[in-house]
């Protein structure tokens, strides 16, 4: 078996999506199993033992030359993109985006079998087979656990698959060395790509100084290059707070995760990380509420729903964002205070 498995993005997806590893190189030990997906999430990808090859799509490339009006010079890097996709001889292709884009690079292999799961944007014509995910299932991945249960995968456990590098790992303990963190120390990663997913920015300087009085816990705070404005406006008001925002790679940030005590973030890739690396993790959802149970014990999901919500992407509230400002920091001390315990 010549496999791909093809989520292009977003970071948290990706991570989420990572069971499929496992369950396809348990079901098929000795296939060849790859992975298609953008620049930035492959290094959540990159050290894993279960993938044999990752594979990049040049999406900035192709936008790149669309801006500059070079269709020709695009038309031959999609063309040649085609032949080396076509050349590697996939059997079977796991579209688990389920978007034109995918649905796209998906026909582009070839491959005999294209499954989708929940395809739309017209990509459910490109695929010889939709899976349509559940509806209400409340579990973390619970459509990607179904698209292994449609292919007779395991899905029991489904545990998402990150794995870091000694390099990435080395960083981190470097980090504890020179910053005085080998006693433990919490991590904070309150940025994410939408303004209605952001907890209410006062309330993290709090939430800092709560847990470096209540606990002895100093605290790491993680983001992007784009989020060092707000960053700094958190860390002016959070003295002693370890700001690295936008000073990582992103499997720095991981390993970094991985060694802290605990994790609270919003809606965003770097905290599912927290519960990928079974770390002690606090969830903070606003306008989304992808799922309710993590599948650890070590989890909270705070999650205020009112009757407009989830409202994803269409908030009503006129940037009140009141779901996420009833989440108090009193109340994510307690669940700290219960998870610390």
């Amino acid at each position: 078996m010549n496999i791909l498995i093809l989520r292009l993005s977003a970071i948290g997806d990706v991570v989420m999506a990572s069971p499929l590893i496992r369950a396809l190189r348990d079901r098929y030990p000795e296939a060849h199993i790859a992975w298609l997906v953008q620049p930035e999430a492959v290094p959540l990808l990159a050290a894993n033992p279960r993938l044999d090859e990752v594979i990049v799509w040049p999406r900035g490339e192709w936008q790149r030359l669309w801006r500059e009006r070079r269709y020709w010079r695009l038309l031959r890097a999609v063309r040649r993109f085609r032949r080396e996709l076509r050349g590697r001889g996939f059997d079977l292709v796991l579209d688990v985006q389920g978007l034109l884009k995918s649905g796209l690079l998906a026909w582009m292999t070839g491959a005999p079998e294209r499954v989708g799961l929940g395809s739309r944007e017209g990509s459910a014509r490109l695929m010889t087979r939709v899976v349509t995910p559940p509806a209400d299932d409340p579990r973390i991945g619970s459509e990607y656990r179904c698209m292994a249960g449609a292919l007779g995968l395991a899905t029991e456990p489904f545990a998402m698959d990150v794995a870091l590098s000694a390099e990435d790992r080395r960083f981190a303990a470097e980090l504890s060395a020179t910053r005085g963190l080998q006693g433990g120390y919490a991590v904070i990663c309150p940025f994410t790509t939408r303004p209605q997913k952001h907890w209410v920015e006062a309330y993290w300087p709090e939430l800092v100084a709560r847990l470096g009085e209540e606990r002895g816990l100093p605290v790491v705070m993680l983001g992007g290059p784009g989020d060092r404005e707000a960053a700094a406006r958190i860390a002016a008001q959070a003295p002693g707070l370890i700001d690295l925002t936008g000073e990582t790679s992103l499997a720095q940030a991981a390993a970094v995760i991985e060694a802290g005590r605990l994790l609270i973030g919003v809606d965003t890739g770097l905290m599912h990380m927290g519960i990928a690396f079974a770390r002690p993790t606090i969830a903070l959802f606003g306008s989304t509420c992808p799922y309710l149970d993590s599948g650890r014990s070590d989890t909270r999901i705070l999650y205020h729903a009112l009757d407009c919500s989830p409202c994803r992407r269409r908030p009503t509230c006129d940037g009140a964002f009141t779901c996420l400002r009833e989440i108090t920091p009193e109340e994510v001390m307690d669940n700290a205070r219960a998870l610390l315990t």
